[in-house]
Protein backbone atom coordinates (compact mmCIF):
# COMPACT_ATOMS: atom_id res chain seq x y z
CA UNK A 1 0.00 0.00 0.00
CA UNK A 2 1.47 3.37 -1.22
CA UNK A 3 2.11 6.31 0.77
CA UNK A 4 0.12 8.45 -1.74
CA UNK A 5 -2.80 5.87 -0.79
CA UNK A 6 -2.07 6.25 3.19
CA UNK A 7 -2.32 10.20 2.56
CA UNK A 8 -5.36 10.46 0.17
CA UNK A 9 -7.38 8.81 2.76
CA UNK A 10 -6.26 10.88 5.52
CA UNK A 11 -6.72 14.18 3.51
CA UNK A 12 -10.42 12.39 2.54
CA UNK A 13 -9.75 12.40 -1.43
CA UNK A 14 -12.58 10.71 -3.39
CA UNK A 15 -9.77 9.11 -5.11
CA UNK A 16 -9.76 6.05 -3.03
CA UNK A 17 -12.26 3.22 -3.35
CA UNK A 18 -14.49 2.18 -0.29
CA UNK A 19 -12.74 -1.50 0.47
CA UNK A 20 -9.07 0.45 0.73
CA UNK A 21 -10.00 3.46 2.42
CA UNK A 22 -11.46 0.90 5.48
CA UNK A 23 -8.49 -1.66 5.62
CA UNK A 24 -6.24 2.13 6.26
CA UNK A 25 -8.93 3.90 8.28
CA UNK A 26 -8.45 0.29 10.50
CA UNK A 27 -4.80 0.22 10.53
CA UNK A 28 -4.80 3.83 11.34
CA UNK A 29 -6.98 3.26 14.25
CA UNK A 30 -5.21 0.30 15.66
CA UNK A 31 -1.65 2.20 15.18
CA UNK A 32 -2.93 5.45 16.83
CA UNK A 33 -1.66 7.39 14.11
CA UNK A 34 -1.69 11.23 14.21
CA UNK A 35 -0.43 12.73 11.51
CA UNK A 36 2.55 15.45 11.52
CA UNK A 37 0.40 18.89 11.93
CA UNK A 38 3.70 20.04 9.80
CA UNK A 39 3.46 17.92 7.13
CA UNK A 40 0.15 18.51 6.19
CA UNK A 41 0.55 22.06 6.32
CA UNK A 42 3.28 21.67 3.70
CA UNK A 43 1.95 19.43 1.96
CA UNK A 44 -1.19 21.26 1.52
CA UNK A 45 0.50 24.70 1.13
CA UNK A 46 -1.08 26.17 4.20
CA UNK A 47 -0.10 27.27 7.74
CA UNK A 48 -2.76 25.91 9.34
CA UNK A 49 -3.03 29.35 11.53
CA UNK A 50 -5.94 31.49 11.85
CA UNK A 51 -4.92 35.50 12.87
CA UNK A 52 -7.51 37.54 14.65
CA UNK A 53 -6.83 41.18 15.17
CA UNK A 54 -8.04 43.87 17.63
CA UNK A 55 -7.82 46.94 19.57
CA UNK A 56 -10.28 46.10 22.16
CA UNK A 57 -9.10 46.08 26.00
CA UNK A 58 -11.91 44.57 27.01
CA UNK A 59 -11.42 41.22 28.40
CA UNK A 60 -14.80 40.02 28.78
CA UNK A 61 -15.46 40.56 24.75
CA UNK A 62 -11.49 39.15 23.55
CA UNK A 63 -12.35 36.04 25.79
CA UNK A 64 -15.81 34.80 24.35
CA UNK A 65 -14.31 35.55 20.94
CA UNK A 66 -11.47 33.94 21.40
CA UNK A 67 -13.23 30.82 22.98
CA UNK A 68 -15.55 30.93 19.89
CA UNK A 69 -13.02 30.92 17.34
CA UNK A 70 -11.01 28.40 19.10
CA UNK A 71 -14.45 26.07 19.11
CA UNK A 72 -14.85 26.38 16.03
CA UNK A 73 -11.23 26.12 14.31
CA UNK A 74 -9.71 23.82 16.26
CA UNK A 75 -11.74 20.46 15.24
CA UNK A 76 -10.61 21.70 11.70
CA UNK A 77 -6.64 21.41 12.88
CA UNK A 78 -6.38 24.94 13.00
CA UNK A 79 -4.29 26.69 15.70
CA UNK A 80 -5.49 30.57 16.82
CA UNK A 81 -2.60 33.85 16.47
CA UNK A 82 -4.07 37.07 18.50
CA UNK A 83 -2.41 40.72 17.44
CA UNK A 84 -3.73 43.47 19.27
CA UNK A 85 -2.85 46.65 16.25
CA UNK A 86 -2.68 50.36 16.86
CA UNK A 87 -6.26 52.26 16.43
CA UNK A 88 -4.78 55.26 13.97
CA UNK A 89 -5.73 54.35 10.63
CA UNK A 90 -2.41 55.29 9.38
CA UNK A 91 -0.47 52.66 11.02
CA UNK A 92 -2.67 49.86 11.78
CA UNK A 93 -2.84 48.80 7.89
CA UNK A 94 0.96 48.41 7.86
CA UNK A 95 1.00 46.73 11.18
CA UNK A 96 -1.98 44.19 9.92
CA UNK A 97 0.21 43.50 6.90
CA UNK A 98 3.26 42.99 8.46
CA UNK A 99 1.72 40.61 11.13
CA UNK A 100 0.03 38.62 8.35
CA UNK A 101 3.55 38.18 6.57
CA UNK A 102 5.30 37.65 9.88
CA UNK A 103 3.05 35.28 11.07
CA UNK A 104 2.23 32.73 7.74
CA UNK A 105 -2.04 33.03 8.87
CA UNK A 106 -4.46 31.28 6.38
CA UNK A 107 -7.09 34.03 6.99
CA UNK A 108 -7.70 36.28 9.38
CA UNK A 109 -11.04 37.27 11.71
CA UNK A 110 -11.13 41.07 12.31
CA UNK A 111 -12.92 42.39 15.14
CA UNK A 112 -14.07 46.08 15.48
CA UNK A 113 -13.12 48.70 15.40
CA UNK A 114 -10.09 47.77 13.45
CA UNK A 115 -12.89 46.28 10.80
CA UNK A 116 -14.09 49.60 10.02
CA UNK A 117 -10.76 50.96 8.96
CA UNK A 118 -10.87 52.38 5.60
CA UNK A 119 -8.40 50.64 2.75
CA UNK A 120 -7.81 47.51 5.40
CA UNK A 121 -10.05 44.97 3.73
CA UNK A 122 -9.27 46.35 -0.21
CA UNK A 123 -4.75 45.95 1.22
CA UNK A 124 -6.09 41.89 2.62
CA UNK A 125 -7.91 41.34 -0.74
CA UNK A 126 -4.21 42.72 -3.01
CA UNK A 127 -2.27 40.10 -0.47
CA UNK A 128 -4.34 37.72 -1.05
CA UNK A 129 -5.12 37.05 2.25
CA UNK A 130 -9.20 36.01 3.16
CA UNK A 131 -10.55 38.28 5.98
CA UNK A 132 -14.07 37.71 7.78
CA UNK A 133 -15.12 40.67 9.97
CA UNK A 134 -17.33 41.31 12.80
CA UNK A 135 -18.94 44.66 12.92
CA UNK A 136 -21.81 46.98 13.95
CA UNK A 137 -22.22 48.37 10.26
CA UNK A 138 -21.79 47.48 7.00
CA UNK A 139 -18.12 47.03 5.73
CA UNK A 140 -17.52 46.35 2.60
CA UNK A 141 -14.73 44.10 0.87
CA UNK A 142 -14.48 41.36 3.33
CA UNK A 143 -14.85 37.51 2.31
CA UNK A 144 -17.58 37.71 5.03
CA UNK A 145 -19.26 39.95 7.32
CA UNK A 146 -21.10 39.32 11.09
CA UNK A 147 -23.11 42.16 11.41
CA UNK A 148 -24.44 42.99 14.98
CA UNK A 149 -27.43 45.36 14.31
CA UNK A 150 -26.65 47.33 17.49
CA UNK A 151 -28.61 50.67 16.65
CA UNK A 152 -31.91 48.14 16.50
CA UNK A 153 -30.84 46.80 20.00
CA UNK A 154 -30.18 50.12 21.61
CA UNK A 155 -33.58 51.01 20.20
CA UNK A 156 -35.16 48.22 22.14
CA UNK A 157 -33.65 49.60 25.19
CA UNK A 158 -34.81 52.91 24.61
CA UNK A 159 -39.02 50.78 24.07
CA UNK A 160 -38.09 48.69 27.46
CA UNK A 161 -37.41 51.61 29.03
CA UNK A 162 -40.57 53.72 27.92
CA UNK A 163 -43.24 50.88 28.73
CA UNK A 164 -41.71 50.60 32.38
CA UNK A 165 -42.96 53.88 32.67
CA UNK A 166 -39.57 55.99 32.43
CA UNK A 167 -39.54 59.74 31.59
CA UNK A 168 -36.12 61.11 32.95
CA UNK A 169 -33.07 59.04 31.22
CA UNK A 170 -29.85 59.55 31.26
CA UNK A 171 -26.60 57.61 28.88
CA UNK A 172 -23.54 57.15 29.38
CA UNK A 173 -22.18 56.60 25.71
CA UNK A 174 -18.90 54.86 24.25
CA UNK A 175 -16.53 56.77 22.65
CA UNK A 176 -17.97 58.32 19.97
CA UNK A 177 -14.63 57.53 17.13
CA UNK A 178 -16.14 53.57 17.20
CA UNK A 179 -18.81 52.53 15.19
CA UNK A 180 -20.37 50.49 18.11
CA UNK A 181 -21.01 53.31 20.41
CA UNK A 182 -22.08 55.55 17.86
CA UNK A 183 -24.80 53.26 16.25
CA UNK A 184 -25.89 52.61 19.82
CA UNK A 185 -26.05 55.89 20.89
CA UNK A 186 -28.29 57.28 17.63
CA UNK A 187 -30.81 53.77 17.98
CA UNK A 188 -31.44 54.61 21.81
CA UNK A 189 -31.97 58.56 21.08
CA UNK A 190 -34.00 58.06 17.96
CA UNK A 191 -36.53 55.43 19.38
CA UNK A 192 -36.94 58.00 22.87
CA UNK A 193 -37.57 60.70 20.19
CA UNK A 194 -40.30 58.30 18.85
CA UNK A 195 -42.06 58.31 22.03
CA UNK A 196 -41.65 62.10 23.06
CA UNK A 197 -38.77 62.03 24.95
CA UNK A 198 -35.59 63.89 25.29
CA UNK A 199 -32.50 62.73 27.44
CA UNK A 200 -32.10 63.94 30.25
CA UNK A 201 -28.55 64.02 30.68
CA UNK A 202 -25.63 62.21 28.90
CA UNK A 203 -21.64 61.60 28.78
CA UNK A 204 -19.35 59.83 26.72
CA UNK A 205 -17.27 56.80 28.00
CA UNK A 206 -14.18 54.87 26.93
CA UNK A 207 -16.12 51.59 27.46
CA UNK A 208 -14.47 51.54 30.48
CA UNK A 209 -14.82 51.16 34.10
CA UNK A 210 -13.40 54.64 35.45
CA UNK A 211 -14.93 56.63 32.27
CA UNK A 212 -18.94 56.07 33.94
CA UNK A 213 -18.14 57.19 37.75
CA UNK A 214 -17.75 60.88 37.13
CA UNK A 215 -20.83 61.21 34.62
CA UNK A 216 -22.89 58.84 37.34
CA UNK A 217 -22.50 61.12 39.95
CA UNK A 218 -23.35 64.22 37.85
CA UNK A 219 -26.49 62.53 36.60
CA UNK A 220 -27.28 61.82 40.55
CA UNK A 221 -26.70 65.12 41.09
CA UNK A 222 -29.37 66.84 39.25
CA UNK A 223 -32.00 68.76 40.70
CA UNK A 224 -34.42 66.02 38.72
CA UNK A 225 -31.87 63.21 38.81
CA UNK A 226 -32.76 60.51 36.36
CA UNK A 227 -34.96 57.55 37.01
CA UNK A 228 -33.02 55.00 34.31
CA UNK A 229 -29.48 54.97 32.88
CA UNK A 230 -28.43 53.07 30.16
CA UNK A 231 -24.64 52.34 30.15
CA UNK A 232 -23.21 51.64 26.34
CA UNK A 233 -21.73 48.23 27.78
CA UNK A 234 -21.66 45.93 30.84
CA UNK A 235 -18.66 47.77 31.94
CA UNK A 236 -19.84 50.93 32.42
CA UNK A 237 -23.11 49.75 34.01
CA UNK A 238 -21.39 48.08 36.87
CA UNK A 239 -19.80 51.65 37.44
CA UNK A 240 -23.51 53.08 37.50
CA UNK A 241 -24.55 50.75 40.10
CA UNK A 242 -21.73 51.27 41.92
CA UNK A 243 -21.60 55.15 42.35
CA UNK A 244 -26.07 54.55 43.17
CA UNK A 245 -24.71 52.21 45.74
CA UNK A 246 -22.37 54.98 47.55
CA UNK A 247 -25.07 57.85 46.98
CA UNK A 248 -27.73 55.24 48.87
CA UNK A 249 -29.34 55.56 45.33
CA UNK A 250 -31.71 52.06 45.11
CA UNK A 251 -31.79 49.99 41.89
CA UNK A 252 -33.78 49.50 40.78
CA UNK A 253 -36.73 50.99 43.23
CA UNK A 254 -34.86 54.29 42.39
CA UNK A 255 -32.60 53.98 40.05
CA UNK A 256 -33.12 51.29 36.53
CA UNK A 257 -29.68 50.24 34.71
CA UNK A 258 -29.23 48.57 31.93
CA UNK A 259 -26.53 47.73 29.92
CA UNK A 260 -25.13 46.22 27.18
CA UNK A 261 -22.93 43.34 25.60
CA UNK A 262 -24.83 40.24 27.87
CA UNK A 263 -20.86 39.27 29.39
CA UNK A 264 -20.78 37.12 31.75
CA UNK A 265 -20.51 40.52 34.47
CA UNK A 266 -23.78 40.94 34.13
CA UNK A 267 -24.99 37.73 36.66
CA UNK A 268 -22.33 38.30 39.04
CA UNK A 269 -23.47 42.10 39.49
CA UNK A 270 -25.81 42.39 42.48
CA UNK A 271 -28.86 42.85 41.22
CA UNK A 272 -27.78 41.17 38.01
CA UNK A 273 -28.31 43.52 35.04
CA UNK A 274 -30.47 43.81 32.32
CA UNK A 275 -28.51 44.02 29.28
CA UNK A 276 -28.26 43.14 25.76
CA UNK A 277 -27.20 39.82 25.05
CA UNK A 278 -24.69 40.34 22.08
CA UNK A 279 -23.80 37.01 21.34
CA UNK A 280 -19.83 36.91 20.91
CA UNK A 281 -19.08 33.49 20.95
CA UNK A 282 -21.47 32.34 17.98
CA UNK A 283 -20.76 35.23 16.27
CA UNK A 284 -16.92 34.50 16.19
CA UNK A 285 -18.11 30.52 15.41
CA UNK A 286 -20.08 32.01 12.49
CA UNK A 287 -17.13 34.13 11.14
CA UNK A 288 -14.51 31.16 11.76
CA UNK A 289 -17.08 28.87 9.69
CA UNK A 290 -17.39 31.88 7.39
CA UNK A 291 -13.40 31.66 6.76
CA UNK A 292 -12.90 27.88 7.06
CA UNK A 293 -15.53 27.42 4.31
CA UNK A 294 -13.83 29.78 1.93
CA UNK A 295 -10.37 28.28 2.54
CA UNK A 296 -12.02 24.57 1.82
CA UNK A 297 -13.07 26.41 -1.25
CA UNK A 298 -16.65 26.08 -0.11
CA UNK A 299 -19.64 28.82 -0.71
CA UNK A 300 -20.04 31.20 1.99
CA UNK A 301 -22.61 33.67 2.82
CA UNK A 302 -21.66 37.67 2.62
CA UNK A 303 -23.05 38.83 5.27
CA UNK A 304 -24.22 37.18 8.71
CA UNK A 305 -26.51 38.89 10.78
CA UNK A 306 -26.26 38.35 14.76
CA UNK A 307 -29.20 37.86 17.02
CA UNK A 308 -29.44 40.70 19.96
CA UNK A 309 -31.70 39.92 22.38
CA UNK A 310 -32.77 42.32 25.47
CA UNK A 311 -32.56 40.30 28.47
CA UNK A 312 -34.65 41.47 31.61
CA UNK A 313 -32.43 41.09 34.75
CA UNK A 314 -33.05 42.76 38.48
CA UNK A 315 -31.60 45.96 37.55
CA UNK A 316 -34.45 47.27 35.59
CA UNK A 317 -38.31 48.26 37.31
CA UNK A 318 -40.69 50.83 37.19
CA UNK A 319 -40.10 54.44 38.49
CA UNK A 320 -40.65 55.06 41.86
CA UNK A 321 -43.45 57.44 40.95
CA UNK A 322 -44.85 54.21 39.59
CA UNK A 323 -43.93 51.40 42.33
Amino acid sequence: MSIRTVSRVLNQSPKVNAATREKIEATIVRLNFRPSARARALAMGRSFLIGMVHNDRNALVLEAVQRGIVGEAAPDGYELIIHSTPPANSLAIDDVLDFVHRSRVDGLIVLPPVSGIAGLSDALAEEGVPAVALSATPVGGYVSVILSEERRAAAEVARYLVRLGHRRIAMVTGPQDMFSAVERRIGFIEALAEAGITLLAEAEGDYGFASALAPTAAFLALPQPPTAIFAANDIMAAAVLKVAAAHGVAVPTMLSVVGFDGSILAQMLTPALTTVLRPLDEMARQATRQLLDRLGGMPITQVDRAKLVLIAGESSAAPPDQA
